[in-house]
């Protein structure tokens, strides 16, 4: 079934010396990757602390369909198209860069800059090395990619083209790019990073057919998965357990207590693997040393528990099971009947801005508050003040990704030294110096907040929905239902395609509605806040502000939320609505996430 089985760098497997090609058949999904997992594929590469040894990118699986190996040669890419293509497109945004800083580069460069440009595209005639499905123009998209980042390729008209996918991850690789590179937009930091790249290790699987390769896919997802960093972690423990041979030390005792350890940090495997690299984070200066470990990383974590276990596995063992039952506390993992109080609340709000790489901190000052002298009013004013400063980082995406867990460990190591209120407002200087200032917070609140960040632009909808509510009125719009929320984001002007007759009547006729919903249609001001309700998606403005449901309750826009009232009084929607209401939400956003 499998004919043969690689462990190959990026830059072997799209060498300028072949002519392999990647096709993506057409059944596959189109290109799904967001933000979140750009920024995850950046800075892990970034942490890699030996650029050479290659980070793992994990595994693809390939048929040959090769037809004329004169040509080129094809592997059709049954698994790993999400992976290889967002690498293509982050080499597109290197070569992009260096391309423009071409007089930066020595001869060596050149010949470096032309080899990444054979591993974009073959010549005589011009063709694709990495070739995405054609649904929804994902193959389209990737040509104007290419044209962008200055490469010899012809891409045909597409509509909206900044709003899709590809072109955003694109772009906002170029934005990655240009902060690596520093004020003087070095050459030297990008020629690193595209060594990092190109070193990058993904484990190719050639078989025969489609149906080995779908048999061969079930079997890696259903049984066949490799032991993840915690699994070993887990068995270096039983295994230290073993060793011992003490009698109340056994590895039936580590196993009981491990699963202890589970119970508080809950299922999700991210979870555990964050509790473990924050752990080692936020106690580093107590623990043995470990050698080129000064932060913990994906890539790093087996070895760093290897050298902890091994030091003094029955304390380390109490003290992570200890730490893991503060940590339960932080993300929020308690029993339905236990009491929660304003603390409790704040770090909700700080996981629902996706704060959690502050959670080193909050782990290191929750475990010795009562050393540090910090009482619950001050943890939770520490904790409102990194929700603030996560609501404008993860907008404006000052400071780096890869610069956050640096940030919170000095922050660790300065709050070591000084107690109680000392300690909060130490936490606030050092936060406001790095944070982006309102001026350039400003500039993402009036833009197109959607499509930056649509999990915070939802935690800013409800923060200033909850601000008008009293006692009374109060309503949980964080509430489930199944597997959603009770609470959705509505865009008011639909953002869907194809709009009614009537929105292109109020707007002014097709053109300008298609104009107007490009630029307006992710705006703060296009936003609100209704019931879930799938059946107002594209219908009229009076109809969205008017539905009711079976029961009679309003769940449009007339839904009571003081958040709508200025929609509900609105007579018709179009740009100038959008945009006065989009300034003034952003003026009050600007006072609820101050620093």
């Amino acid at each position: 079934m499998i004919k043969s089985v690689g462990n190959d760098p990026v830059y072997k497997l799209l060498s300028s010396e072949d002519t392999v090609i990647y096709q993506i058949p057409k059944y596959q999904r189109e290109y799904a990757w967001s933000r979140q997992q750009w920024d995850e594929l950046f800075d892990d590469l970034l942490e890699e602390e030996d650029p050479s040894a290659g980070h793992f990118l994990g595994t693809i699986i390939c048929i040959n369909r090769t037809s004329n190996t004169t040509k080129e040669n094809v592997l059709e890419l049954v698994d790993g198209q999400q992976r290889m293509t967002t690498v293509s497109i982050l080499m597109a945004a290197i070569y992009k860069f260096l391309n423009d800083h071409i007089d930066q580069l020595d001869a060596d460069e050149h010949t470096e800059l032309n080899n990444l440009r054979r591993q974009l595209i073959l010549k005589d005639p011009i063709r694709l090395r990495v070739r995405p499905q054609i649904q929804n123009s994902n193959y389209d998209d990737y040509l104007h990619v290419l044209k962008s980042s200055g490469l010899d390729v012809k891409a045909p008209p597409v509509k909206f083209l900044g709003n899709r996918r590809i072109m955003k991850a694109y772009n906002h690789f170029g934005s990655r790019i240009e902060k690596q590179a520093g004020s003087k937009l070095s050459v030297k930091p990008i020629l690193d990073l595209l060594t990092r790249v190109k070193r990058a290790i993904l484990v190719k699987l050639e078989v025969e057919s489609t149906s080995d390769a779908f048999t061969l896919f079930e079997s890696l997802n259903n049984r066949g998965m490799q032991l993840t960093p915690i699994d070993i972690i887990k068995n270096s423990l039983l295994a230290a357990a073993d060793k011992k041979r003490h009698s109340s030390f056994t590895a039936d005792h580590v196993f009981d207590q491990w699963n202890e350890l589970l119970s508080d940090l809950g299922d999700d495997y991210q979870t555990q693997e964050r509790f473990f690299r924050h752990y080692y984070n936020a106690f580093k200066d107590e623990l043995p040393t470990v050698s080129k470990a000064p932060i913990a990383t994906r890539s790093n974590l087996i070895r760093i528990y290897e050298k902890l276990i091994s030091t003094d596995v029955e304390n380390r063992l109490a003290d992570i099971l200890y730490c893991g039952g503060v940590y339960r506390r932080i993300i929020g993992n308690l029993d339905a009947d236990e009491q929660k109080n304003d603390l409790d609340e704040a770090f909700a709000d700080l996981a629902r801005v996706q704060g959690a790489p502050s959670e080193a901190l909050l782990l290191y000052l929750m475990t010795y508050r009562n050393d540090l002298h910090l009482n619950d009013k001050q943890l939770t004013t520490i904790t409102e003040t990194l929700t603030s400063f996560f609501v404008r980082r993860n907008l404006t995406g000052d400071p780096a990704t890869n610069a956050l867990q640096r940030l919170f460990m000095s922050i660790i190591a300065e709050a070591s030294e000084m107690s109680g209120q000392a300690i909060v407002d130490s936490v606030r200087r050092r936060l406001r110096k790095v944070a982006s200032n309102d001026t350039t917070f400003y500039a993402k609140l009036v833009g197109p907040l959607y499509n930056e960040n649509a999990v915070v632009t939802r935690y800013i909808l409800i923060a200033l929905a909850r601000e008008s509510m009293t006692t009374e009125t109060f309503t949980d719009l964080w509430e489930r239902e199944g597997k959603h929320f009770k609470w959705t984001i509505e865009h008011i002007l639909p953002q869907g395609p194809g709009l009614p007759k009537e929105w292109i009547a109020m707007l002014g006729g097709a053109d300008v509605a298609a104009a107007i919903q490009q630029q307006h249609v992710h705006r703060l001001g296009n936003l609100t806040i209704t019931g879930y309700n799938s059946t107002l998606g594209n219908r009229s403005f009076q109809f969205k502000k008017n539905r009711k449901d079976s029961k009679g309750n309003f769940v449009g826009f007339k839904n009571r939320l003081p958040l709508n009232d200025d929609v509900v009084q609105a007579t018709e929607w179009t740009a100038t609505e959008i945009e006065a209401r989009t300034e003034k939400l952003a003026k009050l956003v600007l006072k609820l996430f101050p620093l």
